[in-house]
């Protein structure tokens, strides 16, 4: 079962949006990846700018690492078609591990 872990407000500068994704939500997606039901797990962030690009690529991939072998990706967007079709796709996608995803309607 693909899980998801939303987060609703991140700092605009993107030091700043890492160091509280790390500070206030890192330790609740460890939470649900330790849950035995989890297979994979979606972390849902607000739209940013390119210059958020890495430290959430980062966190995809090492994340992902660090849960093998269930997945886990992050994807950016607003609530919408684009979002629920993304997460749709990640849900049944057994091969799509450690990705950053964009999501504009």
């Amino acid at each position: 079962m693909q899980r998801q872990l939303e987060v609703g407000l991140l700092p605009e500068g993107a030091l700043d949006a890492a160091g509280a994704f790390m500070a206030f939500h890192l330790e609740a997606a460890r939470a649900l990846l330790a849950d035995p039901e989890t297979a994979a797990l979606a972390i849902v962030l607000p739209p940013a700018g390119p210059d958020h690009r890495d430290w959430r690529l980062a966190l995809a991939r090492d994340l992902a690492r660090e849960a093998a072998p269930r997945r886990v990706n992050v994807v950016a967007g607003r609530e919408g078609g684009a979002l629920a079709e993304t997460l749709r796709f990640l849900a049944n996608a057994p091969g799509v591990t450690g990705q950053y995803l964009v999501c504009d309607e």
